[in-house]
């Protein structure tokens, strides 16, 4: 119903289209800064399936916080921004082989018209495409990555799941890892790759603001992606999910971090493996919808007060 794609409309929590924050639902990118894109594909999994309804499920918990400015940010960020909502990536699920070049496409329709992309996931390996257009845009970036597992693992030429991507990105140029962090890993990986690994017993031992400052130090001013998989977080704030690991980031936690860094040169973003079946109350989808309109507060604040 809104007319305008700036701005807060305070509606109904319980009724209306659920689209992610009540953004206008719209492929007109003519004057969108921002598009959120769902990307409801799950079958790279290695646990439990249902991130496909991740998506869904984020946009419906969206609802409950898109009445008012996000607090403690000091702007509303659709107030900077126009931000709409694009829908979902359209792939066949029966060739399973060609979604990730149908995602991929996806992206670099919308990167095409400059605008940035908030992507919904979907299981991890979605970040493998997504992270293979905006390279071929912005050259090899940063990542900024929250999440249990540094998803590094060694694999085969011509196999990719959710939990090997990150190696083929980084032996296709896509990621930089030396200008990289991985923070609230709490799983053995002997191949860490050159990332920067702040583990989930520093984030807890030294604090977010230590962390931010570290993130900071390594990432500099280069461009950066932030990939945020929902299971960085303690299962008992984030239970839908298809591989929770025990010990995990407060909620408050990773927004401190979010907030702590601004001034990161971000020009994507990506929330994943929410899978709502598994879910309590719905608490996993109202975390990942506010931490990724976070994500949204700092992509806004970066373009009005850049460093």
């Amino acid at each position: 119903m809104r007319s305008s794609d700036r701005g807060t409309m305070a509606e109904a929590t319980y009724a209306g289209a659920l689209s992610f924050m009540r953004r206008r639902y719209t492929r007109d990118l003519a004057s969108a800064d921002v598009a959120i894109v769902g990307i409801p594909f799950d079958l790279a999994v290695s646990s439990r399936s249902g991130a496909r309804h991740g998506p869904r499920a984020v946009r419906a918990a969206s609802s409950l916080i898109a009445w008012s400015k996000p607090w403690p940010w000091s702007e509303d960020p659709f107030d900077v921004l126009s931000v709409v909502d694009y829908g979902d990536c359209l792939f066949d699920y029966g060739y399973p082989s060609k979604v990730p070049g149908e995602i991929a496409d996806t992206a670099r329709a919308v990167l095409a018209t400059e605008t940035a992309m908030l992507s919904i996931g979907g299981d991890h390996f979605v970040t493998y495409p997504l992270l293979k257009a905006h390279a071929e845009k912005h050259g090899p970036l940063s990542l900024i990555h929250f999440d249990a597992h540094t998803d590094t693992w060694e694999d085969e030429e011509g196999r990719i799941d959710h939990g090997t991507m990150l190696w083929h990105a980084t032996r296709e140029g896509l990621v930089d890892p030396s200008r990289s962090v991985q923070i609230g890993i709490r799983t053995h990986n002997p191949q860490p790759l050159g990332f920067t690994i702040i583990d989930a017993i520093d984030v807890h031992q030294t604090g977010p603001h230590a962390v931010a400052e570290t993130i900071h130090r390594v990432v500099g001013r280069n461009k950066a992606y932030l990939t945020f998989d929902i299971d960085a977080l303690e299962p008992s704030f984030a239970p839908g999910t298809g591989t929770p690991v025990v010990g995990g980031l407060s909620p408050y936690q990773a927004q401190e971090i979010l907030r702590s860094i601004e001034g990161v040169n971000l020009v994507g973003m990506d929330i994943v493996e929410v899978a709502p079946a598994y879910d309590v109350g719905e608490i996993t989808a109202l975390a990942a919808a506010t931490l990724a309109n976070d994500m949204l507060c700092l992509y806004a604040a970066n373009r009005t007060r850049p460093y």
